[in-house]
């Protein structure tokens, strides 16, 4: 009876149920590093509160988009060397390392000895090394579980991992705006039991029970894709910056030297693996067609998924929830409240889909997801700026729907059509465009938001200040100034005007009506309400396309695709399979 028991234990490497162990552990490391991923987007007014820094100011934007979009670029550009590096040297053993280094970093996160800008890369540094530990166990868990569970399981396991990680990026949302509320060292210090746990956990429970690559590391391949991805995606974040007279930093020589740069490099690197014999990444896996285009759409799924969590941050803190009376400081917290809705719809089609694509295959689940999604970006145009909750929360619940709809059943198709000994590199890959997909959508959204307010908010601005006593040479300054300040400063739910004019003096000087008019809750957003949808108009329009382009990819995938060495007879060639 003892010694049932400790087999049986959850510490234990001879469990009878191994892939329920290993599901269970990797979908904790997924959530703790996705969650980490997103959690500070709501968060970053608490945390630079805390360090005693306005990241607003003249020469803190740096500061303020590294503390955004470090740990999503770091982990998009490792995670393909850390799933390559699992084929070679076990699965297991990357995927536990990951889980140490991510605990250690938590702990330090928690501890920052410094405030203003030290305090700032203290906090930026540790999150980078945070960023390693993710890549480690993002890249590895899904190959685990494909080695661990049979194809006809796959599914429901996959499916349940995949939930866990992009959930993860919705609950890091609702997460980060409940522990800013308290204390933003709580921010970090709520990693740190689950760290420890799974580190333990991992390490005297899982083993290794899939095939192995051989080969040696491919030094050049990892050096040229982390530096072409790097420079890439730099470029494309700091694209959002003002350059000169422009609003955006598009024509910046630097960002376009970044980018072409990058793109010359990843070119140099795809040639490079054609000619290496132990390549880091092995192209022929792009002549699978489930492979190709499940990664496709997963990419585009990602980028719109980003960019609808900055839209509605944005739209939730800067414009309705002020107009509805809550205070700029409270609006974090309240905004991961009222996205609640998105969050329950993918937790509850996720898993569901991902069971019944073990069933019907990949294809209908993943192309009807994404549609879904394109309607619910159109209909979010079509609701107004100050709109009736009821019917946001039913939009947004749908697109969390037709979002977890699609994700199980697009990475189990991308699994079961990879030979065994190039999981881990396939799994690095798809979460390569996961995370890229991520990083992309800050530039490309904020940068399409920017465009359709350069042409509209100045004019509103001008007007708005005028007519509240500020003089005309002012409100003309205050308006000529790139919309991105006024962007962030909704996104980090800072009160936009009063950062605006503070610099200036003028809110001592105006009658005491117009200054608290001015820095009220409704000022702002009433001015802002009309570019702001000019903006939108662009933003999910575009999202749209992205979705529809993804559903056509999703259905161009195939049937049910398994590789042969996986399908139960022994001559089934690796191509479609029946979707029945």
């Amino acid at each position: 009876m003892a010694q049932s028991a400790a087999r049986t234990g959850m510490f234990n490497k001879d469990h009878p149920h191994y892939k329920w162990v290993a599901l269970s552990n990797t979908t904790l490391g997924m959530l703790m590093a996705t969650i980490n991923g997103s959690i500070v987007l709501i968060s970053l007014p608490a945390i630079f509160t805390g360090i005693k820094l306005n990241p607003l100011e003249a020469g803190n934007v740096s500061y303020l988009l590294w503390m955004l979009m470090g740990y999503i670029l770091v982990t998009a550009v490792l995670v393909m060397s850390f799933g390559r590096l699992g084929d070679i040297y076990g699965r297991v053993r990357i995927y536990n390392l990951g889980f140490v280094v991510f605990t250690i970093a938590a702990i330090l996160l928690v501890f920052d000895p410094f405030s203003g800008g030290a305090g700032a890369i203290w906090l930026i540094g540790w999150r980078v090394v945070q960023a390693v530990g993710g890549s480690m166990i993002f890249a590895n868990s899904t190959a685990i579980l494909t080695d661990a569970f049979p194809v006809n399981r796959r599914g429901m396991a996959l499916g349940i991992n995949q939930i866990a990680a992009i959930a993860g990026t919705f609950l890091g949302l609702i997460v980060g705006g409940l522990l800013a509320s308290l204390d933003w060292h709580a921010i970090f210090a709520v990693s740190v039991p689950f760290g420890v746990l799974g580190t333990i956990w991992s390490y005297k429970s899982l083993h290794e029970v899939g095939a192995k690559g051989t080969g040696r590391v491919d030094w050049w391949g990892n050096i040229l894709f982390g530096v072409g991805l790097t420079a890439l995606l730099t470029g494309i974040t700091y694209g959002i910056q003002p350059y000169g007279d422009s609003s955006t930093g598009w024509l910046n020589p630097w960002v376009l030297g970044a980018i072409i740069g990058g793109v010359v490099v990843l070119v140099v690197f795809v040639i490079v693996e054609q000619r290496i014999a132990d390549p880091m990444f092995n192209l022929r896996l792009f002549g699978i067609k489930a492979f190709v285009w499940g990664n496709l759409a997963g990419l585009l799924a990602s980028v719109g998924r980003g960019g609808l969590q900055f839209m509605l941050i944005i739209w939730l803190q800067g414009i309705w929830l002020p107009l509805h009376g809550y205070s700029y400081e409270s609006t974090p917290f309240w905004a991961g409240i009222y996205l609640l809705p998105l969050t329950i719809g993918f937790l509850v089609s996720g898993p569901l889909s991902g069971t019944l694509s073990d069933r019907i295959g990949a294809r209908a689940l993943a192309t009807g997801g994404l549609l879904l999604v394109a309607v619910t970006f159109i209909a979010l145009l079509l609701i107004p700026v100050n709109f009736n909750y009821l019917v946001f929360a039913l939009i947004t619940f749908l697109n969390g729907v037709g979002s977890g709809m699609f994700a199980a059943p697009n990475r189990t198709a991308i699994m079961n059509s990879v030979p065994a000994n190039q999981r881990g590199a396939a799994s690095g890959m798809t979460g390569t465009f996961q995370n890229a997909g991520n990083s992309l959508s800050i530039g490309i959204f904020f940068s399409l938001m920017i465009a359709g307010l350069a042409d509209t908010l100045p004019k509103a601005m001008t007007t708005g200040l005028t007519s509240h006593g500020v003089p005309a040479a002012v409100a003309d300054q205050i308006a000529a100034t790139p919309p991105v300040g006024s962007l962030f400063a909704a996104f980090l739910g800072y009160n936009p005007i009063a950062s605006l004019l503070g610099p200036t003096g003028l809110l001592d000087k105006l009658p005491h009506a117009d200054a608290a008019a001015l820095t009220g809750k409704t000022f702002f957003p009433q001015l802002i309400s009309d570019p702001f949808h000019s903006g939108l108009i662009i933003v999910f329009i575009a999202a749209a396309i992205m979705s529809v382009i993804g559903a056509a990819a999703s259905l161009l995938m195939g049937g049910r695709y398994v590789h042969a060495e996986d399908d139960a007879p022994a001559a089934q060639p690796a191509e479609e399979l029946s979707d029945v």
